[in-house]
């Protein structure tokens, strides 16, 4: 059994779960919802990033201690992942003493390992609150920041502990050019390429006149002692979570899992922070992109949002999951509209699988009494196997991890299924005794497509795929069905029930 270690991006606790966070965390559950049906030892990992200055200020604006602030926020992130069914292993919070303890041993490993590597230095810069970091002249448009243009650039100055990750260029390019896959897809390899090509500057280590953070474990020369810098302290929760009690992550990590805009914290410093601790490097970084509404990003700062919770209980959650998977590809940036939402939900939910589902078993029951019959396979089963082995191979790594694709091959089975149906008419079949075994091969043939359906739609819609094996009689769970059994089930003998729609259809609007 195969380690699989994925975590995703730590989330910042200074706001309510948006798009822009389902989007990660749902992609990541379905990739690791997968994995564990590929036979992988998966190990799921998300959390919450809960210091630095941006968040101590929003905390004191709202009249709470940072601790009782992030806890508020926290709880409600880990309500909305239980909406999304979620199933990670793990939920870390940077907060923990858990965390702190283990990121100050990094820190000293890095001390104790490459001594050269932390040095005093005073610093004068533009810092964004935003990112929490400093900018470089090609990150400021208008004096204001590219990702957050509505806040005020700061002008600190400060002696801090400084990380030398200047000299850690080559070794990084070395390290992207012997491992080709670190960093994908190809166009967040390429920037960053060009990132390293263009020289490395030195980064803070720490920060000076706040509080809200880990402990920088060593004080200044002159016995000032200083907090953390939050990158410092936010990248290594993907090491410190084998800490843990109970955790069963195991460092390398298998993938991380981020947007577009941290791979540079990702695939720069935090190799670096590594190599310095002489620990070894996370096997793959994947950079998903954005997700935009009417094509601007979300932004709390920007006044850019759409409620999470609204486009959740739109069509529930599965059927969120799906749209977002499906139409937002997982290697590039994609947009959010009600418009289009309700399109696919539509034609490839309720019009597709749903119809399929209530069709067939309708069909079951009143022509077998509900007791499907045997059925040799054909050329249905040969080329839906096409189009699983291309499903496996959007999300297995071999290619990446490309949910949308995946999602494609699977619907190619349904568009099939109902193309079956039609041809082969099994009301007209049912007319004639004579048609008897051509009927029951037809039925066979389409709870067996059926339930493989609902095998290789549980990473995607947990608990629609899960009501879909129950009304085809399925033994255990879809979700517990490897993808090897998938392919050669025989559902001869199920028991089918027909109970509620998995889709209903949307109700057109009501007259003015």
């Amino acid at each position: 059994m195969a380690r699989f270690y994925l975590t995703t991006a730590i989330d910042y606790a200074n706001g309510d779960p948006h798009l822009g966070h389902a989007l990660e965390k749902i992609g990541a559950d379905a990739i690791c919802r997968f994995h564990r049906q590929l036979g992988d030892d998966v190990w799921f990992c998300i959390g919450m990033d809960e210091h630095g200055q941006k968040v101590a200020q929003t905390a004191e604006a709202a009249g709470l201690a940072p601790q009782d602030f992030v806890d508020r926020i926290a709880g409600r992130f880990e309500a909305m992942w239980r909406t999304l069914h979620i199933a990670h292993d793990q939920f870390i919070r940077t907060s923990h003493p858990t965390h702190h303890r283990a990121v100050q041993e990094l820190l000293q490993r890095i001390f104790a390992n490459s001594p050269d590597d932390f040095y005093e230095r005073s610093y004068t810069g533009l810092y964004c609150v935003g990112c929490e970091s400093f900018k470089q002249p090609a990150d400021i448009v208008d004096g204001k920041c590219l990702l957050h243009p509505t806040r005020t650039l700061q002008e600190v100055t400060e002696r801090n502990w400084f990380f030398r990750l200047s000299a850690y260029g080559d070794r990084l390019k070395a390290h992207f050019a012997a491992h080709p896959a670190f960093l994908q897809p190809e166009s967040r390899r390429n920037e960053i390429l060009a990132l390293l090509d263009e020289g490395l500057e030195d980064v803070s280590a720490s920060r000076a006149r706040f509080s809200w953070g880990v402990p920088f474990p060593r004080p200044l020369s002159d016995g000032e002692t200083q907090t953390t810098y939050v990158w410092f302290d936010a990248l290594p929760n993907y090491w410190t979570a084998q800490f843990f009690e109970g955790s069963r992550a195991s460092w390398p990590a298998t993938v991380h899992v981020v947007g577009k805009d941290i791979t540079r914290f990702h695939t720069v410093i935090w190799p670096a922070m590594l190599m310095a601790a002489g620990l070894p490097l996370p096997e793959r970084v994947w950079g998903h992109g954005f997700i935009s509404l009417g094509g601007e990003r979300f932004s709390k700062s920007a006044g850019v949002k759409l409620e999470l919770a609204e486009a959740v209980a739109r069509f529930g959650p599965d059927a969120f999951r799906y749209y977002l998977l499906r139409e937002i590809p997982f290697d590039g940036d994609g947009s959010f509209s009600w418009e289009r939402f309700e399109a696919v939900y539509t034609a490839e939910l309720a019009n597709g699988i749903g119809n399929l589902a209530s069709r067939t078993t309708a069909m079951v029951e009143k022509y077998c009494e509900g007791v499907v019959p045997a059925g040799a396979r054909g050329e249905v089963d040969a080329a839906d196997a096409a189009d699983y082995a291309a499903a496996r191979a959007a999300l297995d790594g071999s290619r990446g991890f490309l949910c949308h694709e995946a999602l494609e091959a699977i619907v190619r089975t349904v568009g099939r299924a109902n193309q079956c149906i039609q041809d082969s008419k099994p009301w007209v079949l049912a007319k004639d005794p004579a048609n008897r075994p051509e009927l029951e091969r037809v039925l066979a043939s389409l709870v067996r497509q059926l339930a493989r359906q609902a095998v290789y739609l549980a990473p995607f819609m947990p608990e629609k795929a899960e009501s879909l094996w129950r009304a085809l009689g399925g033994p255990g769970t879809a979700a517990a069905t490897p993808f090897a059994d998938a392919d050669r089930l025989d559902c001869t003998g199920w028991r089918v029930s027909k109970g509620e729609g998995l889709f209903p259809r949307p109700e057109p609007p009501k007259a003015a």
